[in-house]
């Protein structure tokens, strides 16, 4: 027993040191972004659905890949983000971006929250142009911020049930679904699904929506192959598999992504044994 206090101080060093990593992952620390810090008035209550979904830091990576791969296939919002972001150059920041959103709007104050979202909307509405057949397209637009929001909303939950928690009630799935569905329509989407089974036949119904293209196949390229640095880059192939395991045959074929097959077994374990390595990392003291 004597060798157990320089283990635990080992054990808490490492703990430590990759709580900070992760989070200068998240946050912009060279401008001195600090984390945000889970809220007791916050716009959902501790222990609820969203806030167990979007905690997990590793399913959340793969399910916002995923849902980023499928809203490329919408001709309106891929015309936005080539048009009014700098995604190529900096896709980290962009993912950054997202992220601190989500965390703001799920553990922020509700202040915080909603000042949060009028930023969006306000950005928003300066993104509208033509598509190359000159049909008008705006980020306001009720329906493409739907598609936005359920390829989120079904991502985030997939990876999650997948990776952390495969017997997640259905009731607490549906759940999930009414949370979030309050952002949503916060942000102007419409439809908003609140069941799981009201996702599943708006995915269906928006389906006819969607149209492959070479912008879209690129992209798709940029965020699988990745551009990051460091330790992320050992672990980016992992979560890219995850991310393209995650989504239905029809979309691989129209982004000309390939399923890992053989390779997503070592991409699953590699995946599960880092999500459980940072939920021992993140666990309360």
């Amino acid at each position: 027993m004597a060798g157990s206090p320089p283990l635990a101080a080992a054990a808490d060093y490492v703990r430590q040191r990759l709580v900070r990593q992760v989070r200068a992952v998240f946050n912009d620390v060279e401008s001195g972004e600090q984390s945000v810090l889970p809220s007791d008035n916050a716009l959902f209550i501790r222990d609820t659905p969203i806030r167990m979904v979007h905690a997990d830091v590793v399913s959340m990576m793969v399910g916002g890949m995923a849902a980023l791969l499928l809203q490329m296939l919408h001709p309106h919002a891929l015309r936005g983000v080539l048009e009014f972001s700098n995604f190529r150059e900096d896709m980290h920041g962009r993912l950054r971006r997202t992220a601190r959103f989500i965390a703001v709007t799920t553990y922020g104050d509700r202040n915080d929250a909603e000042a949060a979202i009028e930023r969006v909307n306000a950005i928003h509405a300066q993104v509208k142009g033509t598509l190359p057949d000159g049909t008008p397209y705006s980020a306001r637009d009720p329906a493409t911020l739907a598609w936005v929001h359920l390829t989120e909303a079904v991502c985030f939950l997939d990876a999650y049930c997948r990776y952390v928690r495969p017997e997640m009630p259905l009731a607490e799935q549906d759940e999930y679904f009414r949370q979030f569905a309050i952002i949503a329509r916060k942000l102007g989407c419409d439809p908003v699904p609140e069941s799981k089974a009201q996702a599943l036949a708006m995915f269906r119904t928006m389906r006819s929506q969607l149209h492959a293209s070479t912008e879209a196949r690129e992209v798709a390229r940029l965020i699988t192959d990745g551009r990051t640095t460091g330790a992320a880059r050992a672990i980016q192939p992992a979560l890219a598999a995850a991310a393209v395991d995650l989504l239905p045959p029809f979309a691989r074929t129209m982004l000309a992504l390939e399923h890992p097959g053989l390779a997503m077994i070592p991409a699953r374990l590699t995946t599960s044994a880092l999500g459980g390595t940072l939920r021992w990392a993140f666990r309360p003291k």
